[in-house]
């Protein structure tokens, strides 16, 4: 009989769904142990989005809370820690919020889905509508935060230090507070306008809550961004910040290269191992690399399901790549040259701001609003350390394959935009190749490269350059609405870069692109025409009742291109 394999959590981010209804689990609970031992009165915990924070700080409140079930971590490293379970397991009352919904179009619908999320977790403590050590005023003041009566702006402010006080009193002990995502609501109100009123808000809530609350054991938070210049967490003591390029916690988010090859082992697939880490891995954080965990799992599970998918991106997907598109939409030549070093593998050397506020991304001081933007693409993951810091300056690389691509995707849209705007330009490009006018072809083409980013000759596979500028090309030819266009299609022997058809004119168009290597442009470009020939491409043309055919095979390198032509009869 085949064993049943556990289910991949795939979004799950319920420590007890995942310990209880059959799913895969990799053990942070040694997280645990290190907070505990050198943990401050607030902990803030940034990382990049789908490392694992949510459901680390769901883990701690299934450890910590009064009434917690120690079957859940049955066999997990922290049973391991006895005297610590015994001291510290279900002995503590514990409010947990995520901040992740908290937003909206304008300051009162914000501030209201804060309420909501405040009225929520008090709904949890309703037994305390019964206990004997609460004055009816306290039950009063319960009752409030439970139906959300939070009119008074300074009620919703105070609301989270209040049932730290009520807990602390039924319970007569002091409160472990978890915040996920708490730079949620700063950025959608930059986003939206109203980010002011927000910074006020949250620095009010947090000020209360974590600045000489006596009700506090301590507290953990969780963001993408350490956002400490809008003195959100000013005054606090012993406030401890553990940032993507700390050391100490690095291994607890994200997946070490073990916990992956462990993870693929279960599931029959260690053959593949070396496409998840060319993919995934590479994110150097403190001194541990680690893989995005939101990734293998997604993947594992496609693979489990059909053996021989292709490898794709799935953290894109989860988040906004707003950013990159902000640092080419503004780019100078020095940092189109940095982009391009990246691109190709290569690091380059940047000051980074460790805290940071959304206001600074809207100087128009233009060498300050690049080091914020460099920053941020730091922290989010977009980037991450080739080596040890020097100071404050970082060496920054790209840190994988599915990075690599959002970033040569951005490029892709943004040169497209950029060509397509001058509309009588392109047009005169779109003419010469369905009408097999080789001189005008490559003369635009490479007009148009001039002012995009190019692939160095440098670490990059030969196959991954010849997708970058075949992206290119697509791009501009899908923008011409009248023709089909299909991108790998299957034709004769094999699978042809690009084919086009004009179904009104009966013309239809092969491009093979290669990549020349160190500028060998006439070798490319026979070989892409062989291969043309060679696989018979043409065929599907003809099927389709093609009349008119043009044949290119075009070679590019850097900023520059050679194209070559025959026309079939």
């Amino acid at each position: 009989m085949v064993e049943e394999k556990l289910k991949l959590p795939i979004g799950e981010e319920f420590f007890k769904n995942i310990r209880t209804k059959g799913f895969y689990y990799v053990d942070k609970t040694s997280f645990i142990n290190e907070l505990l031992r050198t943990r401050g009165s607030v902990n803030l915990f940034t990382r990049p989005r789908r490392f694992g924070k949510s459901l680390n700080l769901n883990m701690l409140k299934s450890f910590f809370e009064i009434g917690a079930d120690a079957a859940l971590f049955e066999g997990l490293k922290i049973m391991e820690e006895g005297e610590l379970c015994r001291q510290h397991m279900g002995k503590y009352p514990v409010i947990s919020i995520s901040l992740k919904d908290v937003g909206g179009e304008d300051f009162q619908t914000a501030y209201d889905a804060l309420g909501m999320v405040v009225s929520e977790e008090a709904g949890r403590f309703d037994c305390l509508l019964d206990s004997e050590k609460l004055t009816s005023y306290d039950k009063t003041k319960l009752v409030q935060l439970m139906e959300g009566d939070f009119e008074k702006t300074a009620y919703l402010q105070a609301s989270l230090k209040l049932l730290t006080r009520l807990l602390h009193r039924h319970y007569e002990k002091p409160v472990i507070v978890l915040i996920d995502e708490y730079d949620v609501p700063l950025d959608k109100a930059h986003q939206n306008g109203y980010y002011p009123q927000m910074v006020n808000l949250i620095r009010s809530l947090f000020s209360q809550l974590l600045k000489t609350n006596e009700n506090l054991e301590f507290a953990v938070i969780t963001g993408c961004l350490q956002i400490v210049r809008e003195s959100i967490f000013t005054g606090l003591n012993n406030f401890k910040v553990h940032a993507v390029s700390d050391a100490r916690f690095a291994g607890y988010f994200g997946f070490t290269d073990q916990e992956v090859g462990e993870m693929l082992c279960y599931y029959g697939l260690e053959d593949r191992f070396g496409d998840f880490k060319e993919w995934y891995d590479g994110y150097h954080l403190g001194n541990v690399d680690v893989y995005c965990p939101w990734d293998v799992i997604n993947q594992c599970d496609k693979l489990c399901t059909s053996p021989d998918a292709p490898m794709e991106s799935h953290w894109e997907n989860s988040s906004s790549n707003n950013i990159v598109k902000d640092i080419l939409e503004q780019s100078t030549e020095t940092t189109r040259a940095e982009i391009e070093a990246l691109i190709s593998g290569e690091c380059v050397e940047k000051p980074l701001i460790a805290g940071l506020t959304y206001a600074d991304l809207d100087t128009e001081e233009p060498q300050k609003r690049q080091m914020y933007l460099w920053s941020v693409l730091f922290a989010t993951g977009y980037l991450t350390d080739a080596g040890e810091p020097s100071g404050t300056v970082h060496k920054l690389v790209i840190p994988n394959r599915e990075v690599r691509e959002i970033y040569e995707d951005r490029i892709r849209s943004w040169f497209r935009a950029r060509v397509v705007s001058n509309t009588e330009r392109w047009q005169e490009f779109c003419t010469a190749v369905r009408e097999g006018d080789r001189d005008t072809v490559q003369a635009l083409f490479n007009s148009f490269m001039e002012d995009s980013i190019s692939i160095r000759d440098t670490f990059i596979k030969k196959e991954r350059k010849e997708n970058f500028f075949h992206g290119m090309l697509l791009g501009l030819m899908r923008a011409e609405e009248s023709w089909v266009v299909k991108s790998n299609a299957e034709s004769g022997l094999g699978y042809t870069d690009i084919l086009i058809m004009v179904p009104t004119e009966k013309i239809g168009c092969i491009i093979e692109v290669k990549y020349a290597e160190n500028g060998a442009f006439d070798p490319a470009c026979r070989k892409a025409m062989e291969q043309i020939e060679d696989e018979g491409y043409v065929a599907v043309l003809k099927q389709e009742g093609m009349r008119t055919i043009h044949k290119y095979g075009i070679a590019c390198y850097k900023k520059n291109c050679r194209v070559a032509y025959e026309r079939e009869s």
